[in-house]
């Protein structure tokens, strides 16, 4: 399972995650810096939109994915968090205009949405994001993670920041996850990366 970490300025962090084979994850909302990583995605800042209560920014992201979109490993497309189908018909919007720069876009799965929902949009070159509010995240994963297998589905899980929701991860087949526990405390590291090499012989 790959792992990607939220951005950081401390140099000793990065020389970590480097070193563990992390890729970095690139927000539309912070700073636009790869800082030298053989991997990395682009985020489009929904979520840290929505703890600030502020509106998404198309320009921005236009920008981010113009500069920085052909060498990601994928493109989250821009969602409404907790927003539901509207969520998806914003995702839907700019789904042809993110694979024109990147070969594969997620798109961020919501409180309220539907396998059925998704099916005729995903594909080889479309995956999963498993976004949501956290107890619906929680609540969820092993059914994304289903219907992302029987699909052959690329399948992410957002915000993961213990062993336990590492592990849940795994469980539910994910092929990647994010976190911002290992970009702000260095020593989480080892803990977490152990724990994404644990193979689950009963993942999907």
């Amino acid at each position: 399972m790959m792992c990607y970490a939220s951005r950081t300025g401390t140099r000793r962090n990065l020389d970590a995650l480097r070193a563990a084979g992390w890729g970095l994850l690139v927000s539309r909302a912070g700073v636009w810096r790869t800082e030298g990583f053989d991997r990395y995605v682009l985020d489009n800042g929904a979520w840290a939109d929505f703890q600030a209560g502020r509106t998404f920014d198309e320009d921005a992201f236009e920008r981010l994915i113009e500069q920085f979109g052909a060498g990601a490993d994928w493109i989250v497309l821009p969602d409404i968090v907790a927003g539901g189908l509207a969520s998806l018909a914003l995702s839907t919007r700019w789904l042809n205009r993110c694979l024109s720069v990147c070969p594969m876009a997620l798109i961020a799965v919501q409180d309220g949405m539907q396998e059925t929902d998704l099916a005729p949009l995903v594909g080889r070159s479309v995956g999963v994001f498993l976004g949501g509010s956290t107890e619906w995240k929680l609540a969820n994963m092993l059914r994304w993670g289903m219907f992302c297998a029987e699909r052959g589905v690329y399948y992410h899980v957002a915000r993961v920041n213990t062993e336990r929701r590492v592990w849940l991860a795994t469980a539910s087949g994910a092929d990647s996850i994010d976190g911002s526990s290992a970009t702000r405390y260095a020593v989480t590291l080892p803990m977490l990366d152990r724990a994404t090499k644990q193979r689950d012989l009963f993942a999907c």
